[in-house]
């Protein structure tokens, strides 16, 4: 079963899109990167859904949740991921790149609310570090192009490897990404120092990396697993960032045994 949702959490309204699991499956909370409303991950939650009770979040200013005038720092993000996990059953959180962040924030701001943590390709960059890979304009322009209106093909410039269907989905929502949203949590990428916040978690942890992309490269790896040897690490080895989009089978199997 699949439904959609709105509860009020953190003061704003918040937009999720439950997969049903199976009867008295753990529940997760699935929160999505930086411009991916909650029905752009329906094909992965779906198959979540056969062993876990996911629900995908619709970031705010992104999807069906509430935008506008707000605030879209990481800690904003990471009080809304304590708020919605403190209306479930202590979730898992699988939080894919900004997601992951967020996850991260949200365990050094209040650890209780949650179970576990699936943190999947999150952003190394912050302060006196590398930059992100990925140039502000990838993001900018394409929220532009669709809110003018624009069809999968004219997506396809932005996202060549994907699916008619993943980019007829993408030209469709996109248009809801708050501009002003996804420039700030792209300047977070660089200016938000996750790896403070690593050692205090003390939870199930697994990061999840993309081979086939440079966003948690070895030397991050090495340098989250001194800070936090108590990760586990795995990699879908050829999967560019968007692992599910390029590799689902290869996500699938390192994610679906949480926790080992």
């Amino acid at each position: 079963m699949t439904q959609g949702y709105n509860l009020h959490a953190n003061g704003i309204r918040q937009h999720l899109i439950r997969y049903a699991g199976p009867e008295g499956a753990p529940e997760m909370l699935l929160i999505p990167g930086i411009t991916s409303p909650a029905i752009t991950w329906g094909f992965v939650a779906e198959r979540l859904a056969e062993r876990f009770d996911v629900h995908v979040l619709d970031v705010r200013g992104r999807g069906l949740s509430q935008s506008g005038d707000l605030d879209y720092t990481l800690d904003a993000m990471a009080d809304d991921a304590i708020a919605i996990a403190q209306t479930m059953n202590s979730p898992i959180v699988l939080g894919h790149s900004m997601g992951a962040r967020t996850a991260i924030r949200a365990n050094a701001r209040n650890a209780d609310a949650f179970s576990g943590y699936i943190l999947v390709d999150p952003p190394t960059s912050g302060p006196n570090r590398r930059a992100y890979p990925s140039k502000w304009p990838w993001y900018g322009d394409s929220i532009v192009m669709a809110a003018k209106g624009c069809s999968a093909e004219d997506m396809r410039a932005y996202c060549p490897t994907w699916t008619d269907e993943q980019l007829a989905l993408r030209a469709e929502w996109l248009h809801t990404c708050h501009w002003g949203a996804i420039r700030i949590a792209f300047d977070g990428f660089h200016t938000d120092d996750i790896h403070t916040d690593l050692p205090a978690i003390t939870k199930p942890a697994r990061l999840v990396i993309a081979g086939g992309a440079t966003v948690v490269d070895a030397d991050d790896q090495a340098e989250i697993a001194r800070l936090n040897p108590a990760i586990e690490q795995r990699t879908v080895a050829g999967a560019g960032h968007m692992i599910p989009w390029d590799d689902l089978e290869g996500f699938l199997g390192a994610v679906m045994d949480f926790p080992a």
